[in-house]
């Protein structure tokens, strides 16, 4: 098999993959998400993913030490 069919057939699975998993619907949710909910959520996600690099800079100079 050639790179060129291997890709073809790696972005047709890898594509069939992502449209079998979103679930697409045309209903409305059937629970809103209130503004608070939102701003918790993403004060979450930052902090998790933020928190732990912000450290890490934070203290550079004592990983460089060791």
């Amino acid at each position: 098999m050639s790179l060129l069919t291997v890709s073809r057939l790696f972005k047709s699975a890898l594509r069939t993959q992502l449209v079998s998993a979103a679930h697409l619907s045309s209903k409305p949710a059937k629970h809103n998400v209130t503004a608070g909910e939102q701003a918790i959520a993403m004060t979450t996600l930052m902090m998790t993913i933020l928190g732990p690099s912000g450290w890490i800079l934070a203290h550079l100079e004592d990983y460089k030490k060791k």
